[in-house]
């Protein structure tokens, strides 16, 4: 027996090494914001005034809503919708117009990454079933722009929108007037996008006709209104806190481990590290003063290299022109493929699909990405 049972040793040794090496490979953003958030405690040690940094307040609504949205995605919800507008259509620039639609606007219920987790597989099966898997990577890229840019116009849309409403406390109504002029904007140019591809007649085989529970689609509709009225300051954000948890204890413990947690712990780091940086006399004036120049470009380049979330924690620290950062971080997603955690998120999904083909898809996906970068840009500069 003792023969028999020593083989299991080594393999979940190597299990658990397996899992430990691809972190930092999955999570790549959270392991750069650790190590800057350790790095800047050792120049400003933890005091009484690192309490000041974490905004409970954010995280508690990102969590209410990543939570009520996982349950809603394991019963379909999301997916049954947009496989019934889908199978509408009749030929492959209607259907992916649809399933930019869908993802456009489910970025700006869901999230943008869960809306590309939702919608992406629903995606390949459009284009693997009618045999047009040659178009998908500008299927893909105008799916994932759809995610970036349609989170836009809500607080709950992206998770830099969250925490800079939450942190500037920005009017609902000065909020939306914000944001509404290049939300219309990427509306048109991505579904004029969508002109690209050919009007290929395609059939798709109708989905199951499986009725969705009605009992928990009806719970979880509430608990998804009851948190988006806590990002609307309506309901105290402690409310969400206990009462969502508590009811996806009982319905959906699922949900609740499927929480993105690594995305609520990226913005604890970011919060320690860019809080850090506000206290460093000579950083405060060198991103004071370059803010100062032009906020609404700085925080779109800077969205290039390091992301747009943590853009959005670290440049709100340095300027009070909460709109044009605003508008520069969600503008910003768009360009290279590190701008939004969404982009990776369709890279990798398209890879798996086509391991040869990687470099085709970076050309495809640049030449979309910095054509709507430099077109918002421009056009906010002068609509703001």
């Amino acid at each position: 027996m003792e023969e028999s049972q020593s083989p299991a040793k080594p393999s979940r040794a190597a299990a658990f090494r397996s899992v430990v090496l691809r972190f930092p490979q999955k999570n790549p953003v959270l392991c750069i914001a650790l190590v800057l958030a350790v790095v800047t405690s050792f120049i400003v040690p933890p005091d009484a005034a690192y309490r000041s940094y974490i905004d409970l307040k954010t995280l508690s609504c990102l969590f209410c809503v990543l939570a009520v949205v996982c349950a809603l995605k394991n019963i379909r919800f999301f997916s049954r919708l947009a496989e019934g507008l889908v199978g509408l259509t009749g030929n492959l620039r209607l259907a992916t117009a649809a399933l930019v639609c869908v993802t456009f606007l489910g970025s700006m219920l869901i999230a943008n990454d869960m809306a590309l987790l939702t919608f992406l597989p629903l995606g390949y099966f459009v284009l693997a079933s009618t045999g047009s898997e040659r178009y998908m990577a500008p299927v893909f890229i105008l799916q994932n722009i759809a995610a970036n840019l349609g989170g836009m116009l809500t607080p709950f849309g992206n998770p830099q929108n969250l925490y800079l409403y939450s942190y500037f406390q920005i009017p609902d109504a000065e909020f939306l007037r914000t944001m509404f002029p290049p939300f219309a904007l990427s509306i048109a140019l991505i579904l004029g996008c969508c002109f690209l591809l050919p009007r290929q007649p395609i059939s798709l085989q109708k989905p199951e006709n499986k009725p969705l529970p009605a009992g928990r689609t009806a719970l979880y509709l509430v608990l998804f209104a009851l948190s988006i009225i806590i990002v609307f300051r309506v309901v105290p954000y402690w409310v969400g806190l206990i009462v969502i948890p508590l009811v996806l204890l009982f319905a959906d413990r699922r949900a609740l481990a499927q929480v993105d947690y690594p995305l609520l712990c990226t913005f604890v780091c970011f919060f320690i590290f860019s809080g850090n940086l506000s206290r460093m006399e000579p950083v405060r004036r060198f991103l004071g003063d370059l803010l100062g120049k032009n906020p609404l470009v700085v925080s779109a380049l800077s969205c290039q290299f390091i992301s747009n979330v943590p853009s959005a924690i670290l440049l709100s620290h340095f300027t009070s022109d909460y709109r044009s950062l605003l508008l520069g971080v969600n503008i910003g997603g768009t360009g290279t493929l590190i701008a939004s955690l969404a982009s990776l998120i369709t890279f990798r999904e398209y890879v798996r699909h086509n391991p040869t083909k990687k470099r085709y898809y970076l050309g495809v996906f640049s030449a979309f990405n910095f054509s709507f970068l430099a077109i918002l840009l421009i056009f906010s500069s002068f609509v703001r």
